[in-house]
């Protein structure tokens, strides 16, 4: 039978695994910075700078979207460093995609979404990678005592 929280190719909001959040987050990403490709050229584009025509209002569903893959990341076990660079990139993109004109034509070209994707998906290579590791052939330990030696 087929999972009745999953539809049009959206994965499943119920899978609480890291890889599933990051199958939500790509295709989200996939939506917003590269669904589309301009006929006759190469240039993929999303909703991002579609939704970035409508003033202010289209710039935060864009914004409220790549907010949504930050969280996946958060989800996933993306580190708080790494998950402060997806909020700079996304601010850049609300930022500078929220200037008339100048901004739309950023949007074509600013991954943002894609990129944090690509952060997750290297957070999980990592953690997959040192998952069976041995720690006690991995980790160098120093054991500091702080007793200095008994005075006779």
């Amino acid at each position: 039978m087929d999972d009745p929280d999953a539809s049009d190719g959206f994965p499943s909001m119920t899978d609480p695994t890291p890889e599933a959040a990051l199958e939500r987050a790509r295709y989200v990403a996939n939506l917003m910075d590269s669904a589309f490709t301009v006929p006759g050229t190469d240039i993929e584009v999303g909703l991002d700078p579609i939704l970035g025509i409508l003033p202010v209002g289209g710039d935060a569903v864009s914004a409220g979207m790549s907010l949504y893959i930050v969280a996946e990341g958060a989800r996933a076990g993306v580190p708080k460093e790494e998950l402060a660079k997806m909020l700079l990139l996304t601010g850049i993109d609300f930022g500078v995609g929220s200037i008339p004109v100048v901004g739309t034509v950023f949007d074509t070209f600013w991954r943002s979404n894609l990129w944090n994707v690509d952060t997750i998906e290297k957070h999980l290579e990592r953690a997959e990678t040192t998952e069976g590791s041995d720690p006690d052939t991995d980790a160098v330990t120093i054991d500091i005592d702080d007793e200095s030696e008994d005075e006779e």
